[in-house]
């Protein structure tokens, strides 16, 4: 544990920081594996579940979470296993 007074702070905010990007990239990946079960299987909702991953992705990529190539690949992977799942 660190001495000095800021140093402490620094260890407080980064812990909550932590916790807190981890429950948007836990959010984010479940989003994304829902949109690739529903891409897989086809499902009715398929296009709901393709626009909340990326919606997510979106968020995720404002906060700083993601790397805003990162997102651009994920979004993309999304939207082209969709529209081969539809034709």
């Amino acid at each position: 544990m660190p001495n000095i007074k800021s140093a402490k702070k620094r260890v407080l905010v980064s812990a909550a920081n932590y916790e807190r990007n981890k429950a948007y990239r836990s959010g984010l990946r479940t989003a994304v594996k829902k949109a690739n079960a529903a891409i897989e299987s086809g499902a009715a909702d398929m296009e709901v579940a393709v626009k909340v991953a990326v919606k997510k992705i979106d968020q995720a990529t404002a906060k700083g979470i993601l790397h805003k190539n990162t997102a651009s690949r994920k979004k993309s992977a999304l939207v082209t296993g969709m529209n081969k799942a539809k034709a």
